[in-house]
């Protein structure tokens, strides 16, 4: 006797994907928006009169139009644009340092053929749990390698990071198939070459992603200028924003104790020129996320499951 099954009732997937679509969109839509609507608040209230802010409160959309907050930030003259140069130029060269160095750190590290890569991969891992201090690290800087007051200042103290080569590591070993790099060694290829040409082409992903982060690290670093940095034409963006804002809490403060200057005080942006100085600082780098997307979202991607 014959016996027959009963088919399970197909599922219409073409039904259901549309609907799951529109969610997921509205899902991660509502998501990037409470992202980008901070910063588009700060634009606002950046220009916003200072007056109609204090009586009325922030605005997304300003009640009184006005440029007096960018207006004192740039009356500081060239000092804003050589700030800006200087980060833009220690940015682009400790960012091309940096990977340089993490690159060839982290390749040396994924090649099993490396007899020592053992303990220099926990040499690398053991500065992420212990540091020198700051006390040291200003002595070697200042005292050894001579670097106050000199660009490297900002550049060599940050431009090593282990967490970054580890992550490299991992990239190089899960992306770079050892038969590529055998096959390159048959053919009579070098490890510099055989570096340069084959494993940095197909690890650009990886190589992007480090990148953005160096990039991060070097444009909102501010910390080794207040340590290292005297020198007015070396000041970077982020450190003469907030020198900026420093000397204007002070005049306040001070102005405050002295009845005739009240009104000098009352009438400096505060609360904007905070917000500028937000604009100022974020919007370029800002800009430059377009263009590392592709390679950003492979390289978080790619390596994360090995076939």
């Amino acid at each position: 006797m014959e016996v027959f099954k009963r088919k399970p009732k197909e599922v219409d997937n073409n039904a259901i994907t549309p609907f799951w679509n529109v969610v997921l969109n509205i899902i991660v839509g509502i998501f990037a928006f409470t992202c980008v609507f901070p910063f588009l608040f700060v634009i606002a209230i950046s220009f916003t009169d200072e007056k109609v802010l204090a009586l009325n409160g922030f605005s997304l959309i300003p009640e009184k139009f006005s440029l007096a907050a960018y207006q004192f930030v740039f009356n500081t003259g060239d000092q804003l644009f050589r700030s800006f140069g200087v980060t833009l130029l220690v940015t682009v060269l400790g960012t091309l340092i940096s990977l340089f160095l993490i690159t060839t750190y982290a390749y040396v590290l994924s090649r099993r053929s490396f007899r020592y890569r053992n303990f220099f991969s926990f040499f690398a891992f053991f500065t992420m749990l212990f540091s020198g201090g700051m006390v040291p690290n200003y002595i070697v800087a200042t005292q050894f390698l001579h670097l106050y007051n000199t660009i490297w200042a900002l550049i060599l103290p940050i431009a090593m990071n282990a967490f970054f080569i580890l992550v490299m590591r991992t990239f190089f070993q899960t992306s770079v198939p050892d038969a590529l790099i055998e096959a390159a060694k048959i053919d009579g290829s070098g490890e510099f070459r055989t570096f340069l040409q084959i494993v940095l082409p197909i690890s650009l992903p990886g190589i992007a992603t480090i990148g953005l982060f160096c990039t991060l690290g070097y444009w909102n670093d501010w910390f080794n200028a207040l340590l290292y940095i005297d020198d007015a034409s070396l000041v970077p963006l982020q450190a003469m924003l907030m020198r900026i804002q420093n000397n204007m809490e002070f005049v306040i403060q001070n102005s405050m104790q002295m009845g005739s200057s009240f009104e000098i005080a009352a009438t400096l942006p505060t609360e904007t020129v905070r917000m500028a100085m937000v604009v100022l600082a974020t919007l370029p780098i800002a800009l430059a996320y377009p263009f590392f997307q592709k390679y950003f979202v492979k390289g978080l991607t790619v390596g994360s499951l090995k076939e």
